[in-house]
């Protein structure tokens, strides 16, 4: 089950995904971002390490932060 935050701002459900992608140099970076539904690939159980979900003031879009 992909992890979920419930917008406060909307009332919307949005679920964590990731992208991997190689770079030229060989190393993996990784991309995640929430979407509206849950997608096939990429969908997240939980939250990575050192990581917190924030919500944006202005759109009520979740994102994640580094933790302090």
């Amino acid at each position: 089950m992909a992890y979920s935050v419930v917008s406060k701002k909307s009332g919307k459900t949005y679920y964590l995904h990731v992208r991997v992608n190689t770079r030229k140099d060989g190393k993996e970076s990784r991309l995640y971002f929430f979407a509206g539904a849950v997608k096939d690939d990429g969908a997240c159980d939980a939250l990575p390490d050192g990581y917190e979900v924030v919500e944006s003031p202005a759109t009520g879009l979740p994102f994640l932060k580094k933790k302090a």
